[in-house]
This record gives C-alpha cells, sequence and structure tokens, in this order.
C-alpha cells in the first residue's frame, strides 16, 4: 500500500510537471507555438521574448506554482513512519519527476523547456530563505547584464553554496539536491554557454519581438 502510494505520488509530480503551460497559453490565446520561435523553449523567458509580458508572467507563476505544489503535496503521500532523511529523500525524487516533466513533457510530445522556474518553485518549498537570496542574485544579473541565461547560471552555481554555507539545513539529501541544481543548470544551458561565450545570446526585454506569422 505504501509502495503504491508513494509511486502515485512521483507519477503525479510528472503529470504536474507536464502540464505546458507556455504551449497552452501560447496556442490558446495568440495562435502561437512559442516553441517555433525565439529560442525554441517552451518557458516563460521565450513566451515574454516572443509574445510579451502580458502572456510570460503567468507562464512564469504557474511554472513557479508546479514545482511547489508538487513538493507541498508530499505529505500526503508519505507514511507516518518515514524518518526525515527518508521523507526528504522522497520529496527530492518528486522534485526531480516533477522538473522531468517540465522538460519532457507528456502533454506536449516531450519537448518543453529548460525547468528554471519549475525548480524555483521545488526550492521555494524546500529552502525558502536560501531562494530569497539567489533570487536577488539573479536579479542583481540580470540588471548588469540583461542575460537570463548568465542569471540563471550564476544563480544556480551559487545556489549549493548558499545552502551549505549559510542554510544549511542539516539534511544530507537536501544538501545533494542544492548540488545537483547547481550542476543540473548549467548543464541544461550549455547551448546559451556557447552564445555568450561568442557574443550571439539574445537580451532579455518586457517587449515581444516581432512576429512571424503562422502557417496556416
Amino acid at each position: 500500500m505504501e509502495s503504491t502510494l508513494l509511486v502515485t505520488g512521483i507519477i503525479l509530480a510528472y503529470l504536474l510537471g507536464s502540464i505546458p503551460s507556455a504551449v497552452w497559453v501560447g496556442k490558446t490565446f495568440y495562435g502561437i507555438d512559442v516553441r517555433t520561435q525565439g529560442s525554441g523553449n517552451a518557458g516563460a523567458t521565450n513566451t515574454i521574448r516572443v509574445l510579451g509580458a502580458r502572456a510570460g508572467i503567468p507562464v512564469l507563476l504557474m511554472d513557479v506554482l508546479k514545482g511547489w505544489a508538487a513538493v507541498y503535496l508530499c505529505k500526503y503521500f508519505v507514511p507516518e513512519f518515514f524518518t526525515m532523511p527518508q521523507t526528504d529523500t522522497y520529496k527530492i525524487t518528486v522534485a526531480a519527476a516533477v522538473v522531468l516533466g517540465h522538460v519532457f513533457p507528456l502533454f506536449a510530445g516531450f519537448k518543453g523547456g529548460k525547468g528554471i522556474a519549475t525548480l524555483l518553485g521545488v526550492g521555494i518549498a524546500l529552502f525558502p530563505i536560501a531562494v530569497l537570496v539567489i533570487i536577488g542574485i539573479f536579479v542583481v544579473i540580470l540588471i548588469l547584464t540583461k542575460y537570463v541565461s548568465l542569471s540563471s547560471i550564476t544563480a544556480a552555481i551559487s545556489f549549493p553554496f548558499m545552502v551549505i554555507f549559510l542554510f544549511n539545513p542539516g539534511s544530507l539529501p537536501l544538501i545533494i539536491l542544492s548540488v545537483f541544481v547547481g550542476i543540473f543548470v548549467p548543464i541544461t544551458h550549455r547551448k546559451n554557454i556557447n552564445r555568450l561565450l561568442n557574443g550571439t545570446e539574445s537580451k532579455f526585454s518586457l517587449k515581444k519581438k516581432k512576429q512571424t506569422p503562422p502557417n496556416r
């Protein structure tokens, strides 16, 4: 019974992550699949780039909510006899499932975004104070450089240091998760790193780009 409940929680987290907010908002209200324009990612940044802040901000909030909700709902699937390390390990598993759902969404042909906003939601649920500091780092780098990718990478690399040295949670599984975040985000931004090095990375703006009319 307990195993079935645990597996159900993981599957539901993946399905929650698979809700393609950017794709659905773009297609429903603008007739555009954001994966065909801009950077090609189904995330909030590309939605803002292609469709503007009016579309991108709701997408951002929905993607953050997915990550937060997946971790929050863990308590309904964890058996009462679980120890704290076991519970933290399960939370990490659920967090991985919801992020994988966003990156490889079942409801959008397994072509999603990079999982940054969903990871942010997971972080808010698990490390609220550390995430506030990381958001500050992200904002500062974004203001100075106008590069969302560089801001995301810098914030992610800083994250495990903040968790371990400033806000030590006293939980090895959670520390491992923070290190994973610091590795995962740069890996998912390999193309952005190449563009940054080549000087071809697009700078962030709340104004949408001129759109190419969709094929009919």
